[in-house]
């Protein structure tokens, strides 16, 4: 084990089988496990939280590409699903925390791996920082008391100054909180975020129902481009792709019950089958939320929709008092996604750190004996999270370029994972990729001959994706009109993170060594043991 101190008593709820499944790996088990089945799929679901996230951006997604925008939904879903088959493959053979770090280490190497992880991380931390963010677009719609910044009567919209400052604020407490909860146990967070969860998805159903029951327009309406009020001279299509911002950046997350899996019960059997479902479930539950919001809009032509989103759609169609309490669902839903994402954020921190990776790897990498969690790794993200949410004061164009970005980094590091594993199957297509059982003696999870496939299809999905969020769009990136470096900030942001990845790993490798994981070979999954 490469954290450089032991736990100074065994963690609490671990089966020996567990404990001995990890010990194979070559690490000793120093999280505690208190995470179940149905813990291991809030994980995911609530990373995706589609309360949260289409609730910040149906407004984006829907003016830039008026009603049709919907399709994009089911694109990137089916591309997302291929994406999380092969995680789930993955996710059985190395149930290791730092899933995306893990798996793309051992299957390119550490060095490759290394600049996944730290993508990874990076990524991790600005989607923290931009769920917080998504409390501004549901608190002052409850009670206007919430808009802090400039009073009650002052402009809450996240395209204004003060409710630019305000989310800050409010996302600022809701960072303290998360944290709080992080670092005190896992059981606690655990529960926090499965209690989310039911909230959330009891909020999606009556939410649905609620939007079907009161229609202004047939469902049909996703297939005209009503509501676009972009330029008519140019193709559709470039309007459809910008679009379809909000439904990648609903779509990812899904490997946080890979990110867990050290504090997982059963995790070769257990977190496949997590991965796919938080997917699944909520590409069913986004959509059919999509189509209800088109349906029950008052109007789809008067600009409303576009610029207060999903929030003016429930107040208007279910009255102040029953939109209001809906919208408390979506706090709820707001917190637990926000909590879930600096949960994952912090393990692929700590994961990093236990093998020597990152600076300051010995405090990153220090499991607290009394809670069972990586107290300094929690706060790191927490501080992260909360130093990118500052640059939203007095730059109130930032939070679409900001939302993509952070979504951009994570489309990287996942094809660092997809792109490494498809070369892997097509070196082993004659024997396929070893396989084993999982505690319960049962064959794990695979892809067999539709493995190289379904794995080269993902890739494809990633690539093009990648290239559509990093392109250097205004109306994505530079919402004053007059900012190139916003405009840029994308291309220019990721080569910056890449560049200081590059001068750290160099002087890492030259000061300390390679990087050597606690399993061997690196360059291919090895067989898993019953």
């Amino acid at each position: 084990m490469r954290s450089p101190e032991a736990p100074l008593h065994a963690p609490r709820a671990t089966s020996s089988v567990d404990a001995q499944g990890l010990a194979r790996l070559g690490y000793e088990q120093e999280l505690h496990r208190g995470v179940g089945s149905f813990s291991s799929f809030a994980a995911g679901f609530s990373f995706v939280s589609i309360l949260t996230t289409v609730f910040q951006l149906f407004g984006l997604g829907f003016g830039l590409g008026g009603a049709a925008f919907f399709w994009a939904w089911p694109l990137v879903f089916g591309g997302q699903l291929l994406v999380a088959l092969n995680f789930a493959q993955l996710a059985a053979r190395w149930p290791i925390s730092g899933a995306i770090f893990q798996w793309s280490s051992r299957l390119a190497g550490p060095r490759f791996g290394w600049f996944t992880g730290w993508t990874m991380i990076i990524g991790q931390v600005l989607t923290v920082a931009v769920a917080a963010i998504a409390v501004q677009a549901v608190l002052p719609a409850i009670w206007s008391g919430f808009q802090i910044v400039g009073g009650a009567g002052a402009d809450p919209s996240l395209a204004s100054s003060t409710g630019a400052a305000n989310a800050v604020v409010l996302g600022l407490v809701m960072l303290a909180v998360t944290t709080i909860v992080n670092i005190l146990s896992v059981r606690l967070m655990a529960r926090v975020t499965s209690f989310g969860v039911l909230v959330e998805i009891v909020g999606v159903v009556v939410l649905i129902v609620a939007l079907f029951l009161l229609p202004h327009r047939s469902p049909t309406v996703v297939f005209t481009t009503e509501g676009y009020a972009g330029p008519t001279n140019e193709p559709y299509v470039w309007a459809f792709l910008a679009s379809s911002l909000m439904a990648a950046y609903v779509m990812v997350g899904f490997d946080s019950a890979g990110e867990l899996a050290e504090e997982t019960h059963n995790p070769r059997r257990t977190t496949p089958k997590t991965i796919i479902r938080a997917l699944t479930v909520s590409g069913l539950g986004g959509g059919l939320l999509i189509i209800g919001a088109l349906i029950a809009a008052p109007s789809l032509t008067d600009g409303k929709l576009a610029t207060q989103g999903l929030a003016w759609v429930i107040t208007s169609a279910l009255g102040d008092v029953f939109g209001r309490l809906l919208l408390c669902t979506v706090a709820v839903a707001v917190f637990a996604c926000t909590l879930a994402v600096q949960t994952a954020g912090a393990r692929m921190v700590f994961s990093m750190a236990r093998e020597q990776a990152l600076p300051f790897h010995r405090t990153l990498a220090r499991v607290s004996p009394r809670t069972g969690t990586p107290i300094a790794a929690s706060i790191v993200v927490g501080v992260g999270a909360g130093l990118a949410l500052a640059v939203n004061i007095g730059q109130s164009a930032i939070f679409t370029a900001l939302s993509s970005l952070c979504i951009a980094m994570l489309y990287l590091a996942y094809l660092g994972v997809t792109g490494p594993l498809l070369v892997q199957r097509i070196r082993l297509r004659r024997t396929g990729l070893p396989t084993g059982v999982d505690e319960d003696g049962r064959p794990l999870f695979t892809l067999g001959r539709w493995g190289i496939p379904l794995n080269a299809l993902a890739v494809a999905f990633q690539i093009g994706m990648a290239v559509n969020l990093i392109w250097p769009r205004p109306e994505i990136y530079d919402l004053t009109g007059h900012s190139w470096w916003l405009q840029y900030s994308a291309l220019l942001f990721i080569g910056g993170v890449l560049v200081v990845g590059w001068a750290w790993s160099s002087w890492r490798h030259r000061a300390h060594g390679p990087i050597t994981l606690a399993e061997v070979p690196h360059t291919a999954p090895t067989p898993v043991e019953a």
